[in-house]
């Protein structure tokens, strides 16, 4: 399959419709589907391109897949789609798909055996909200196990069973307590939701790229658990310093569910003196004093809090 050779009406009617003039706009080249030789037919008269395809609408089958810089399992991740997020595909090239995600934005690569067009997937209703979900062959605890869905997962479900304990999934049944509504605010007995989910990643391996219950990076944890809440955030920490919250006075003392940036990660506090974060250091997800974070930065590092920022 190849989109451009498919795309040749759109683009000759974005050509039709839009010219460039001037100089070409400056776009954040992790978040513009723009390459060489091609880019979205949304970005006709914005950027140049030889060609402009428009997007084909996917979602991720596979439980998850990470999407990288270029189209091959050596290139660099940089980030991961999970299964029931959406995706729009613009090429195909071998074996890998490029287009971007629809929940951020994201630009790259995945393998093309992940996705399945959006006609033939149900519209999820509900995701994982533990930090991981077995997906069961009966609505039976010990009936057989068909896969394993990390938290952050999308699915649809359909009626629940006599028990009232699953719901009915695909080929399967998943459990009530390892699920939420899409949209919905899951309750923890009144504590902040936000740092909940967090604490719930405890020793999770770190995982550039990763954004998911099996494994993630900084930006990646927060980026997931304020999507839990019902809040969007961008991908990366850089992003998120820029839209998230609001900041915190130097006067004015850390709370629960502050959100702490540094020169090359992120984190969120689980009281006002320890902080929970996914880490190269430990290589995990761990809660710890934040004066030891900062700390293990040195003298060299003249900044190593750049923003105390607070969300509501």
């Amino acid at each position: 399959m190849n989109v451009i050779g498919d795309m040749k009406a759109g683009e000759i009617a974005a050509r039709a419709k839009f010219s460039l003039r001037g100089p070409e706009e400056e776009f954040d080249p992790r978040t513009t589907a723009h390459r060489g030789d091609l880019a979205d037919i949304a970005l006709a008269g914005k950027l140049f391109a030889p060609h402009y395809a428009e997007t084909m609408p996917m979602r991720c089958a596979a439980p998850k897949a990470m999407l990288r810089k270029q189209g091959g399992k050596n290139y660099e991740a940089v980030s991961e789609l999970l299964h029931g997020e959406d995706f729009h595909l613009l090429d195909v090239v071998g074996d890998w798909a490029w287009g971007y995600c629809d929940h951020d934005g994201y630009v790259g690569y995945l393998p093309v055996h992940a996705l399945q067009h959006q006609r033939k997937t149900p519209q999820p209703t509900h995701l994982i909200s533990a930090r991981a979900a077995l997906i069961f062959i009966a609505p039976d605890i010990k009936s057989g196990v068909i896969k394993r869905l990390p938290m952050g997962a999308r699915l649809a479900c359909g009626e629940a069973s006599e028990c009232g304990q699953f719901l009915q999934t695909g080929k399967g049944y998943v459990h009530i307590r390892h699920i939420q509504e899409i949209g919905a605010k899951r309750v923890f007995d009144g504590a902040n939701n936000t740092v909940s989910f967090a604490e719930q990643l405890v020793g999770a391996p770190y995982l550039w790229g990763g954004r998911s219950g099996d494994g993630l990076d900084g930006a990646g944890l927060i980026q997931m658990i304020l999507g839990l809440t019902g809040e969007k955030a961008p991908r990366d920490a850089d992003q998120q310093l820029k839209t998230i919250g609001s900041e915190i006075s130097d006067d004015e003392d850390l709370r629960r569910g502050d959100f702490i940036f540094f020169p090359d990660n992120v984190g969120i506090m689980a009281d006002d003196e320890h902080i929970i974060h996914a880490n190269t250091h430990w290589m995990q997800v761990v809660i710890e004093p934040l004066a030891k974070v900062i700390a293990r930065y040195g003298e060299d590092v003249k900044q190593p809090v750049l923003a105390r920022k607070r969300s509501g």
